[in-house]
């Protein structure tokens, strides 16, 4: 009788640590599940630099949204924003790639505009920069073409 309430122990406690691996995982690698909500949103960069399917989007340093997918429209990366569905963004707001830290992951920085038009969803960010290419502009440097 000893031997079995060991082993119902063991049972459910090996259950409890593979349903805490489980939520931290989903957790830690930021899925969402049936869409995740928000809004997309579309912006056309010449290039993207190292951006990735699942960068934050942020505002005023605060996360208001992920990039759902890249693609290639034109010859230029076409990238789809999943914005909050709170969020609302002025139909000037300028949508720049930028790193964080020196050598860190990119992220999508909004900054807001002035209009009163809204972005429906499904519309376009037409004000966008390019994220700096360090070593075009350091190969520049050190040949002496600044």
């Amino acid at each position: 009788m000893e031997r079995r309430s060991v082993n119902i122990a063991v049972g459910l406690f090996l259950l409890l640590g593979l349903l805490a691996l489980g939520y931290l995982s989903v957790k830690l690698g930021r899925v969402s599940f049936l869409g995740g909500g928000g809004y997309p949103v579309f912006a056309q960069f010449p290039s993207v630099g190292g951006l990735k399917t699942g960068s934050s989007v942020e505002i005023a340093g605060v996360e208001v949204g992920r990039v759902e997918n890249i693609g290639l429209k034109d010859y230029e990366a076409l990238v789809t924003l999943r914005i909050s569905g709170g969020v609302k963004l002025q139909e000037d707001a300028i949508a720049s790639i930028k790193t964080k830290g020196l050598i860190g992951e990119k992220y999508v920085r909004i900054s807001p505009g002035g209009s009163e038009k809204i972005i429906p969803p499904g519309g376009r960010i037409r004000e966008v920069e390019a994220p700096v290419d360090f070593e075009e502009l350091l190969s520049k440097y050190i040949f002496g073409k600044v």
